[in-house]
């Protein structure tokens, strides 16, 4: 069964998403990571203020298969964190594009947002 990818966002190869509205990225999970997971029961704190590389790790999440790293898919300074996820884990597994995201960010370097994939390109990837 293939797996909702939302149009209008942009895509990283590690399956988060980011949708960018003016200088700020929202960023979140793919449907399918939240899937490859399983039921996610734990996520680390996020730290607001903290500068971010494209790649860095802005968290990490457990589910009852795994633990994986969240990692930002662009440069910038997280803003805003959703305190929702902290206290209600399952928000992810049962919003990935909702209010199962993570945090924020105030984007430092626009040109990397070329780097990302559409939600087409996203699914091509994904099949492959």
């Amino acid at each position: 069964m293939s797996k909702e990818v939302k149009e209008g966002l942009l895509y990283s190869k590690n399956d988060e998403w980011l949708k960018v509205e003016n200088d700020l990225g929202t960023v979140g999970v793919t449907d399918y990571a939240q899937d490859q997971l399983g039921d996610i029961v734990y996520v680390e704190e996020i730290k607001k203020g903290a500068v971010l590389r494209k790649g860095d790790i802005i968290t990490t999440v457990e589910s009852v298969k795994a633990v994986a790293e969240v990692y930002a898919p662009i440069s910038g300074e997280i803003v805003e964190v959703n305190q929702i996820i902290i206290d209600e884990p399952s928000k992810i597994n049962k919003e990935p594009y909702g209010n199962g995201w993570f945090a924020k960010l105030r984007i430092s370097n626009p040109d990397e947002i070329k780097e990302l994939m559409t939600a087409p390109d996203y699914s091509e990837y994904r099949k492959e």
